[in-house]
């Protein structure tokens, strides 16, 4: 059931995505994007009623260690792990809690310190959750020493080639675009650009993917503060920040999973019936979209998420690809961030991530790779397993997003630059201006704040 208030994002915070080597701990990226998100919605912790705390990779209570750093004020605190739509199902998670009228303000986190090189399982003495749709991979496409997502996405992409003549190059075109874009984006962990030759070249993982077509493991955090519109109306000064969750799905898979489809396999069905259930609470078609963040853990999920999103025809996502449809001056901007396959993956972090550039978008503050013009803009984040999150945000006041100039950014954005195309840090002042003034703790923070500041 969609909740029967509305519910803003007021504001949002990243770090930057880094390589998995073991030098920044969750702690710390968790306690960045928060104290970034609380600048950024121009509030102190106390005004948080409850906090969600997204991730994968960490043991249970992880969220509390993040954000006792700010306040131990008593909220309830929920930690998260849902697969790659961790951060997305916080999201939904929260926008549930406000629009139901449990809460008015709600701090949504999410961060991963991860391992480097593909994702692997901790728990070798049970039954892998995951475990029943590998064995249908087996049964129907077999197994190889790929990795075990590669396998599954590479498969769909070549159901997709063999049903409806997709080549391996239009996979690789997805990964083109999407690291052309990340250039743009400072918070992103690849800031490359390739050509579609050198990533045809690159060294084949799974065909018809090559390894610059797989999002890299990362380590980094994201925010983002969502609130109701007596919380907005209460703060008239920052409507023109506020952006509206104007629809939203989350959905797990049918027994279409098991139709022995590779396509299938990968959430195709859910997706579809994600995207539906979020445009028609938003009143708007997939006609309407110019802009998407679209969750490309291959270069193969994004041809298929673009198809079960309704961004193109049935059947016809790679011919979108080839007219240049997924990029600026197309009719579909999908991953202006540079997606995971460059920005980089972080699991927890990545659906909240997704939200902060279209946020950024909405306003107008990403100026360096706007698309302006924009009424509305998707987002879509899947993990197997399965769950996926479809939402769609629109502004506040109804508007197109137009470019702000950096230096007016620099003056609403609470840490004194344009956050959206500058990944800085912030001062002691700002931390203290966001911490809890009525129930913080000298030991639960530690070494973290200086920490923080001395990577600024």
């Amino acid at each position: 059931m969609a909740p029967t208030a509305p519910v803003y994002v007021l504001g949002v915070g990243l770090t930057r995505f880094i390589r998995p080597r073991g030098k920044v701990d969750y702690t710390e990226l968790g306690f960045e994007a928060c104290v970034k998100a609380l600048l950024d919605a121009h509030i102190s912790y106390d005004a948080v009623q409850r906090a969600v705390a997204c991730y994968c990779y960490g043991d249970s209570t992880c969220g509390q260690r993040v954000l006792y750093q700010l306040g131990m004020t008593g909220i309830p605190v929920y930690n998260v792990n849902n697969n790659c739509a961790t951060g997305s199902t916080g999201l939904a998670l929260g926008r549930d809690m406000i629009g139901h009228g449990a809460a008015e303000c709600v701090l949504v986190v999410g961060f991963e310190k991860m391992a480097p090189g593909s994702l692997q399982a901790f728990f070798q003495d049970r039954e892998n959750p995951t475990g029943t749709t590998m064995r249908m991979m087996a049964d129907t496409r077999g197994i190889t020493n790929s990795p075990g997502a590669a396998q599954m996405f590479g498969n769909a992409g070549r159901e997709y080639m063999e049903r409806h003549g997709a080549e391996e190059a239009d996979f690789a075109e997805i990964a083109r675009v999407n690291h052309a874009h990340s250039t743009k984006n400072p918070y992103s962990q690849f800031q490359t650009e390739y050509t579609l030759a050198e990533i045809l070249a690159s060294p084949e993982i799974h065909a018809p993917l090559t390894k610059l077509q797989c999002c890299p493991t990362s380590d980094g955090g994201a925010a983002a503060v969502l609130c109701s519109q007596a919380f907005l109306d209460a703060r008239p000064d920052l409507k023109s920040q506020a952006v509206l969750v104007a629809g939203q799905c989350m959905a797990t898979d049918s027994p279409e999973l098991f139709n022995r489809s590779a396509i299938s396999l990968v959430g195709f069905d859910m997706t579809a019936r994600a995207a539906r259930a979020a445009l028609a609470e938003a009143r708007i078609s997939s006609a309407d979209i110019r802009l998407a963040e679209v969750h490309d853990c291959f270069s193969a999920n994004e041809l298929i998420a673009l198809d079960a999103l309704g961004l193109c025809e049935p059947g016809k996502a790679h011919e979108m690809v080839r007219a240049g449809d997924i990029t600026h001056g197309g009719r579909v901007v999908v991953n202006p961030s540079g997606g995971l396959i460059s920005k980089g993956h972080p699991l927890g972090a990545s659906g909240i991530a997704q939200c902060a550039e279209l946020v950024w978008q909405l306003r107008g503050w990403a100026t360096n790779r706007l698309v302006p013009g924009v009424r509305a803009a998707l987002q879509h984040n899947l993990g197997l397993g399965g769950a996926v999150v479809v939402t769609v945000y629109t502004r506040a006041d109804g508007g197109v997003a137009e470019a702000v100039p950096d230096a007016e950014v620099a003056g609403r954005s609470g840490v004194g630059y344009n956050p959206a195309v500058v990944a800085k840090g912030f001062t002691a002042a700002e931390v203290e201006r966001v911490r809890s003034k009525t129930a913080r703790s000298a030991w639960a923070l530690g070494d973290t704040e200086k920490k923080v500041l001395a990577r600024f």
